[in-house]
């Protein structure tokens, strides 16, 4: 027996459609809400086009901005956990503390794996 939310149930090119509607929502969102989606995406305008002037291999130059466009998706999911824990509740909570800066962690890892792959392939 399948259980399915009342909320799913289109199935095809329509589901297609309504999921990237719903997904440039979503970035709607964030660039419009959160001040650290902007400060990612303005790191990722700035680095990615450097890639294409760097005497780096196609695989490297693949590597740089793929690492790069992992922070945004990092900050999609870190702002997307802040406004659960937001919703849910105010009040100040351990858990709602632990859960934000697990996000702000994982953010930070997909900053540093940056840092250092593109260390890596330009200084060593």
């Amino acid at each position: 027996m399948h259980s399915y939310s009342p909320f799913k149930g289109k199935t095809g090119f329509k589901r297609i459609l309504n999921a990237t509607g719903y997904s440039l929502a979503g970035f709607k969102a964030a660039f419009q809400n959160e001040a650290a989606f902007r400060q990612i995406l303005l790191l990722n305008i700035i680095l990615i086009p450097i890639t294409f002037f760097l005497e780096v291999s196609a695989v490297e130059q693949a590597v740089m901005v793929a690492v790069c466009l992992l922070a945004i998706i990092v900050e999609l999911f870190n702002s997307a956990l802040e406004a659960v824990v937001d919703r849910i509740s105010l009040e100040r909570h351990q858990l709602s503390k632990n859960a934000k800066d697990m996000g702000s962690a994982a953010q930070f890892v997909a900053l540093s794996i940056i840092f250092m792959t593109w260390t890596i392939i330009l200084f060593l």
